[in-house]
């Protein structure tokens, strides 16, 4: 691993510490400084020339900036002559605008991939996009990992002989039904309308839950509007115990404590893709770091990533 230079931004630095732990290799320093006219200046403090350069940058809030850190991260990794530079993006905000669902809005999660190509991405190395689709909007090599292992490998520590895998909607409910299999549990999926970001309905459950332990299993969790709509028709369906499952744990607007303080929820399971700032009794976070360092070290040795997918 010695051509290998690994870089991580201000969005997350917990996790690329954790990554370059895995991986003994140094997590290089990173100067972003903020011109008085309020731009931003950033400089990779380590050799990049002939190198292969990776760039841990998760798209969290404040997203924008946390974006435009990563093109002048990327613009000075290419200018610096790396051989190859690799953005390792754990969540891809942007991946929820992947259509054009309304008059004379922009496909946002297009832009963005075309903005990090244009910037001096080589490579890319995602988990859990909210939407497939996106992982085309990229012209460079694209690795999707899913954080589904992780998530089975905690939740086998209960008795599942009575468990059933529950999705939000029908759009997850591919990824559920995965998830399902490596419990060996079945599956059912919420019909799921949304009318606003804050503001859904599901008007049925597709699969039986009456008197099951359930776990949701949904991406990402925002503001929990999904979910808690999702609990209630769980209630009404006589569930007999709930956990909810997700990759990104944003957790936007208090949803942490919203769905936290639901009785009937004993945990709620996330991954560290994302910092999360808020804490509960019943919040258990699982690491992705081991997977990301997996994954790049498999990209930098030439070796087959899709073992992990």
């Amino acid at each position: 691993m010695r051509e290998i230079a690994v870089f991580g931004g201000s969005a997350h630095p917990e996790l690329a510490a954790e990554i370059c732990a895995h991986l003994e290799v140094p997590l290089e320093p990173v100067r972003v400084t903020r011109f008085a006219n309020d731009c931003l200046e950033v400089q990779l403090q380590a050799n990049c020339r002939e190198r292969d350069v990776f760039i841990i940058q998760p798209l969290v809030v404040p997203v924008q900036e946390n974006l435009v850190e990563l093109l002048l991260m990327l613009d000075a990794a290419r200018g610096a002559s790396a051989a190859r530079t690799t953005v390792v993006m754990p969540h891809f905000a942007y991946a929820r605008s992947d259509k054009k669902d309304a008059p004379r809005i922009s496909i946002g999660a297009r832009l963005v991939a075309d903005l990090l190509v244009a910037a001096g991405a080589d490579r890319m190395l995602a988990m859990t996009l909210h939407s497939p689709q996106v992982h085309g909007f990229f012209s460079v090599p694209v690795d999707h990992l899913h954080a589904l292992r992780e998530l089975a490998a905690h939740f086998r520590g209960y008795d599942l002989t009575n468990t059933v895998v529950v999705s939000p909607d029908l759009g997850n409910a591919k990824p559920a039904a995965h998830f399902a299999n490596l419990l060996g549990v079945p599956v059912a999926a919420g019909a799921k309308q949304r009318f606003a970001d804050d503001r859904v309905t599901i008007s049925s459950i597709i699969g039986e839950v009456t008197d099951r332990d359930v776990i949701v299993l949904d991406d990402e969790i925002a503001r929990g509007s999904t979910v808690l709509e999702l609990l209630d028709r769980l209630r009404e369906q006589n569930a007999r115990s709930i956990r909810v499952a997700c990759t990104h744990g944003l957790f936007a607007a208090g949803a942490l404590k919203r769905i936290g303080e639901q009785p009937d929820v004993l945990e709620i399971v996330s991954t560290n893709t994302v910092p999360v700032a808020e804490q509960t009794a019943k919040l258990t976070v699982l690491s992705i770091a081991p997977a990301l360092a997996e994954a790049m070290r498999r990209i930098h040795n030439g070796e087959s990533v899709s073992a992990l997918f």
